[in-house]
């Protein structure tokens, strides 16, 4: 298997693993019953788990500490697939939404998942125990969601425009921002040292907040920035190291921008529609899209170029997840 997993998620009902470098796609899960929202690779080592399902498949494999998987969210599940074989077929199903699961992750050693949904709500799974442990009721449909570094809050914002925090040590929503009236909020991202977080809403403007030291549900604005006039912003990503973030748009760019002052440093053209989601690599060095021309893209961030295409799907590129455990390869 290759050292870098890139995969993809579409409205065909694919989701394609691709080798980075050469634009091949080597493996391809049939989806057959919802199309996908979003995709995640678990962390590379996973905690011993008690889950029936993962414990019985690791049995097989005879061991506890290096399975890893690709979590697929699609409409009131989410389930995961074996990254290292070729099996099509999930290894477990997480149910208990009942509307499109849109955002989810893992805690930073996979003990547990978190998602949100357009039935309102954010959940909390323990993969080492069978069904789910916590469920905050956000009142709209939630477009997405973000853990903080601290490993210890969820961040969510909706559809009606609310940003709340929720405390897991506290099981209880500490903030609530509203900071566009009822624009709805696309996407949030957080930057790894937990200093700043940004939201990106329905009519192109990125909201910047820095967050306080002593009080890690403050938010303290600083800056407004009109990133995409008339056209939604779908994805804003932190690179590893802060520098840059990334903002994905129904405009068919992406825009990268300096954080010093959130400025513009580049605008990223080749994608023909919309672009849905975008990733940076482990070392910032590049980033991958995918958009709805059906294809993902490798940039360059150095140069602003595409130096890789992935083409196969027939219908939206809607997600791609990536774990880079070596430097993408030119």
């Amino acid at each position: 298997m290759p050292s870098v997993i890139l995969a993809t998620a579409s409205y065909d009902h694919t989701i394609r693993f691709w080798e980075a470098p050469s634009g091949m796609c080597y493996r391809t899960i049939q989806y057959a019953d919802s199309h996908i929202n979003k995709i995640e690779i678990t962390p590379d080592k996973q905690v011993r788990t008690q889950h029936p399902h993962l414990l019985q498949m690791e049995r097989k494999k005879k061991t506890l500490s290096s399975a890893q998987y690709l979590a697929a969210a699609g409409n009131s599940h989410v389930r995961l697939f074996e990254v290292a074989t070729n099996n099509g077929n999930p290894v477990t199903s997480f149910d208990g939404h009942k509307s499109n699961v849109t955002a989810v992750g893992f805690q930073k050693e996979g003990k547990w998942m978190y998602t949100g949904s357009e039935d309102g709500t954010v959940k909390v799974w323990d993969l080492r125990a069978p069904g789910c442990q916590r469920d905050y009721e956000c009142g709209a449909p939630v477009n997405t969601v973000v853990l903080h570094p601290n490993q210890a809050e969820l961040i969510s914002a909706d559809q009606a425009g609310n940003i709340r925090v929720w405390d897991l040590t506290a099981n209880a929503c500490s903030r609530e921002l509203v900071p566009d009236g009822e624009v709805g909020i696309k996407t949030l991202t957080i930057a790894s040292d937990a200093s700043l977080v940004v939201a990106g809403n329905n009519k192109g403007r990125c909201f910047v907040w820095r967050l306080a030291d002593d009080d890690t549900s403050r938010f303290d604005p600083l800056q407004k920035v009109e990133a995409h006039p008339n056209a939604y912003i779908l994805k804003a990503q932190f690179s590893p190291d802060a520098r840059y973030l990334a903002t994905a748009s129904s405009d068919h760019t992406v825009k990268l921008w300096s954080t010093r002052k959130f400025t513009l440093a580049k605008t990223l053209t080749g994608h023909q529609r919309w672009v849905w989601d975008c990733l940076f690599s482990a070392d910032g060095a590049y980033l991958v899209t995918g958009s709805s021309d059906q294809s993902a893209r490798l940039w360059e961030i150095g140069t602003g170029e595409t130096i890789r295409q992935y083409t196969g799907h027939h219908k939206a590129v809607t997600c791609v997840a990536l774990n880079d455990l070596a430097d993408v390869p030119h």
